[in-house]
């Protein structure tokens, strides 16, 4: 901190900052909210990029060839680029930067790139796919990479986990019917069903294809699906059931099926936002047009023409190169922008977040979603994390963006008040029976579904987490509940049995369990809980003993996989400021852990007055699919900044 200290005196609130101290962190808040401001749109939102894997830019080229898009050499250029730039030095492509090598995502880095003109002889090519035929080649590639590769006719269609798409009749009351699967799921199989169902093929110039990723030839290759671990499990007991399934679909009812077709084809139709998107990310975005062009569909459709323009919303231009995005993030990085200027002193009053109140109020959702097939009687209000989503509002937008809109001022004062009711009651109306909330859906949480055969990302469902909790208790409090409403007494308890033995808590949507940790501290502390008790005390441990000794926090996307690893990574701002929030809502002093950590924040922010960090500390599917936003290592290390100078400010000098 260039010299400037702050001696904490452990178990005593009455802790002065010294001056120099006082006078460095208001430098680095007025500096980082001069930053946020400049980056603001007119329109009153931020937005930032947001970054997966290369899976994303391979499967854009895949989707441009499949639907007869007409070249554009310049983008495939810039599309290449990224990709190359992202491969390993083992010839791999990965889930994140520094992670082994992912197969999936390799092999459709590789047809992608032959796709826009690289030859097997290049070396680039040549490193993956030794990568590729040491793992077991093409044979052992994943669920949504058969499908891909089967529509380019690059494997046979049988090589895809059957999906006999009169699955989408079954009703309601049926142990498993589409509404019991997770949002992103529902959308990506609607898709996936229609085109096992057609089986179109689009066939490529052989040197463009992918044949030298077979080890054995094509026709005596066995695409068999990945079974588990153990021998007697419930995965290699669903896997009967593809073989019943498979069955069924080679003697289907002709008459059942065209019945199945039509109403899959209905509801691709009626869930196309008004952008021409589909379920906000890019498997529906990409596979719902396709599917729709396997029933006859034409690119001059209006269907498909809105479709083609919308998937280039997900295009980042760096210039040189593009990133494809797995979906935009407006909401989510305006409302944690906003409040991160409004939790560091910013006036409510500012013009630039009355001009995000504003932006935000226009995108509130009042339209019922597919949420309503479990909550039939309740009253929409949600936001949703993108642009056009209005089939798929989220707890976790919605609560962040009311914690926002309960203390930024309004131009028009009733419309925000009225907004806040019936964001409120619509967001703690989603709360699940066992007490938790989840992103999309309430009582999503049938876990067998994670192991069916099509299921290899184990993501099928969409349970509660602690993250979110944390983060609905605090918009309670924000919005003026208390402890004792039942909601939150129903969520506190949730929480308290959620805990890990160690103190933490797993976060779903966030790197892992510092991001959980913090936010259920959050959200206890905001809704009045006494934070000497036990539990708690646990959890403000957990943290301080997973501290790194250079006074940061980080953690490996791999915690995830092995709970040894959780709390351990090289410390990032993003991560760092979320164990300070967490410390700063879990205990009453300024500890030595505490200050340390605001000490890397400050030494660590740029000249420019933000933080840098290439880790990816976002979550899509645990395990199975990370994700960076640009702007993570911003907003939180000033919320950090400015929680902390609040609390100075609140402490007896």
């Amino acid at each position: 901190m260039h010299g400037a200290e702050i001696t904490p005196q452990a178990g005593s609130p009455d802790v002065s900052p010294r001056d120099e101290f006082g006078a460095r962190l208001a430098f680095a808040i007025r500096r980082a909210q001069e930053w946020l401001i400049e980056r603001q749109h007119p329109e009153g939102y931020w937005q930032a990029a947001l970054e997966a894997n290369g899976e994303m830019n391979a499967e854009f080229i895949i989707f441009n060839r499949f639907m007869g898009v007409d070249p554009e050499p310049a983008l495939d250029a810039r599309l290449k680029k990224h990709l190359l730039d992202i491969q390993q030095p083992d010839g791999s492509w990965a889930l994140f930067p520094g992670a082994e090598g992912h197969l999936s995502t390799t092999i459709e880095a590789y047809f992608a790139l032959k796709l826009v003109g690289m030859r097997a002889g290049d070396e680039p090519m040549m490193r993956a796919r030794r990568w590729v035929l040491a793992r077991g080649g093409i044979a052992r590639a994943g669920t949504l990479a058969r499908f891909y590769l089967a529509a380019m006719n690059q494997v046979p269609w049988d090589a895809t986990p059957v999906l006999p798409v009169e699955l989408v009749l079954l009703p309601s009351w049926f142990p498993f019917n589409m509404y019991e699967l997770s949002s992103w799921a529902r959308g990506t199989l609607f898709a996936l069903m229609v085109l096992q169902a057609q089986r179109p093929t689009v066939s490529v110039d052989w040197r463009q294809g992918v044949l030298e990723l077979y080890v054995q030839p094509p026709h005596f290759t066995k695409f068999k699906l990945p079974r588990g671990a153990r021998l007697l499990s419930l995965r290699n007991a669903l896997l009967v059931s593809d073989k019943l399934l498979r069955w069924y679909d080679r003697s289907h009812h002709p008459r059942l099926r065209e019945r199945a077709l039509r109403h899959a084809e209905q509801w691709l139709l009626e869930h196309q936002d008004a952008n021409g998107s589909w379920g906000g990310i890019e498997p529906c975005y990409l596979l719902s047009p396709m599917a729709l062009k396997a029933l006859g569909y034409r690119n001059h459709h209006p269907v498909i023409a809105k479709a083609l323009s919308a998937v280039r919303e997900l295009i980042w231009d760096y210039g040189d190169s593009i990133l494809y995005q797995p979906c935009v993030s407006p909401n989510w990085d305006t409302a944690l922008a906003a409040k991160a200027l409004l939790d560091s002193g910013m006036s409510a009053q500012h013009s630039a977040l009355r001009a995000a109140a504003k932006w935000l109020l226009d995108h509130q959702i009042f339209r019922r979603g597919d949420w309503a097939i479990k909550r039939p009687n309740l009253a929409p209000g949600g936001w949703a994390f993108e642009f056009f989503n209005d089939w798929y509002p989220d707890v976790d937008d919605s609560a962040v963006i009311l914690m926002v809109l309960a203390r930024a001022a309004c131009d028009d004062e009733a419309r925000r008040q009225l907004s806040v009711k019936a964001g409120a009651n619509w967001v703690m109306g989603m709360q699940s029976k066992n007490g938790g909330f989840a992103a999309f859906d309430p009582d999503n949480d049938a876990q067998w579904l994670n192991h069916v055969p099509f299921a290899d990302v184990e993501a099928s469902t969409d349970p509660p987490c602690a993250d979110l909790t944390g983060r609905v208790l605090e918009m309670m409090a924000e919005v003026g509940y208390t402890a004792a409403h039942p909601v939150a007494r129903r969520a506190i308890a949730w929480l308290k049995h959620d805990q890990k033995p160690d103190g933490s808590w797993w976060g779903r949507w966030g790197v892992c369990y510092i991001y959980g940790t913090f936010s259920a501290l959050s959200g206890l502390r905001a809704i009045g809980l006494n934070v000497t008790e036990p539990w708690i005390r646990r959890a403000v441990e957990w943290l301080k003993s997973v501290q790194n000794p250079d006074g940061g926090w980080g953690e490996t996307c791999a915690a995830d996989r092995d709970p040894a690893l959780k709390g351990k990574g090289r410390s990032t701002a993003s991560q760092t400021a979320w164990a300070v929030i967490g410390l700063l809502a879990g205990e009453d002093e300024l500890s030595e852990s505490l200050i340390r950590g605001v000490q890397w924040l400050l030494e660590h922010q740029t000249p420019e007055g933000s933080w840098e960090e290439a880790e990816f500390t976002g979550t899509g599917f645990p395990n199975h699919f990370y994700l960076r936003y640009h702007m993570y290592a911003h907003y939180f290390p000033l919320m950090a900044l400015g929680r902390l100078r609040r609390r100075l400010a609140g402490t007896a000098m």
